[in-house]
């Protein structure tokens, strides 16, 4: 491993923090089990907000964010790993608490390790990310709780995001019947290719009346937005049906009543993809690069460079992004 790494650094104070791609000490890097040549990261959501300082979520400086990588073992202490081995890294501390994939290498507890399954490259496995993994988490919880083709529709909202991109394809590719919401209307087509039959705005998915259920529409949904939107999933999920919970662009606050729950036996599932445990997180990365693998990975790509990620940290906050930005680190 070299002794300095090109990495995207941030500065603090929490409540003023700057960012610059730089060079750092490689011997900064945490003292942990596993170090890995970082060959692709991702952008998630949560990775804009920790650059801009949003809910002052890290506290420590110098700070390499990036809750997402995918690379290639230099040296494991743990045994576990050989050097040469592809893995992947999502969620726990990782580009919060700890440095994460936006630099050239990173140092993990070999807990958090996933073996990179046959079938997916590591850039594809970036084009995942936390996003691609959240939305398989969801589709297995959605099933868990009877949801099948033939049980009815299932929306996804906030459709052109990772999450929301990664799901209608998915469940495309199960056979169910999808529908997609979108704040978006120029990404119609682009919907429809990754398998949505039905594209419904924004404001088609809030329903301001006081009524305390709705007619029944939805047999699930996976909702990124919360809010408004949420009120409005579970007032017409179908009796028996869920709504997996991944996001909250449109608010963390909801009003409800216990009504849906009490008439209709609607369930509420929440989904986290953080601190997910090993075997689950292992059959959802094995779903994702076999049986579920999404056909339209190519399309839902954009693949950057470490200096790119500025201005597309931004415009994810802004709620600008269609699909996923992989970022290519240096030397991949």
């Amino acid at each position: 491993m070299k002794d300095a790494m090109q990495a995207f650094v941030l500065e603090g104070p929490p409540d003023a923090v700057s960012a610059s791609v730089r060079t750092i000490d490689t011997a900064l890097l945490p003292d942990e089990e596993v170090t890995i040549q970082v060959e692709y990261s991702s952008i998630n959501y949560k990775d804009a907000m920790i650059a801009h300082g949003v809910g002052k979520m890290v506290r420590q400086f110098p700070h390499i964010p990036g809750v997402d990588l995918a690379g290639t073992v230099a040296a494991d202490r743990s045994g576990r790993l050989q050097p040469g081995d592809k893995v992947i890294v999502t969620g726990y501390d990782l580009g919060v608490g700890r440095f994460g994939g936006y630099g050239e290498y990173a140092r993990v507890p070999a807990d958090w390790v996933v073996p990179l399954p046959d079938g997916l490259t590591a850039q594809e496995a970036m084009t995942l990310g936390t996003a691609g993994f959240t939305a398989m988490l969801s589709l297995q919880a959605l099933e868990r709780n009877g949801l099948r083709p033939d049980r009815g529709p299932v929306l996804v909202t906030g459709a052109t995001g990772g999450v929301g991109s990664t799901a209608i394809d998915i469940l495309a590719r199960a056979g169910y019947q999808v529908a997609a919401s979108s704040g978006k209307p120029d990404m119609k087509d682009y919907l429809m290719r990754l398998g949505a039959s039905e594209i419904l705005t924004r404001e088609e998915v809030v329903d301001g009346s006081p009524k305390v259920v709705l007619a029944e529409r939805w047999a699930g949904a996976i909702d990124n937005a919360g809010g408004a939107t949420l009120e409005y999933l579970l007032r017409t999920t179908r009796t028996g049906g869920s709504v997996a919970l991944t996001g909250l662009v449109h608010g963390h606050a909801f009003a409800a009543t216990v009504y849906p729950f009490i008439l209709r036996g609607v369930n509420l599932l929440g989904i986290d993809s953080v601190n997910c445990p090993m075997a689950p997180r292992l059959e959802a990365w094995r779903r994702l690069a076999g049986d579920l693998k999404p056909r339209h990975l190519a399309e839902i790509a954009h693949t950057i460079a470490l200096g790119e990620l500025p201005a597309k940290l931004k415009e994810i906050l802004d709620g600008g992004a269609r699909g996923r930005y992989v970022v290519k680190i240096a030397g991949a």
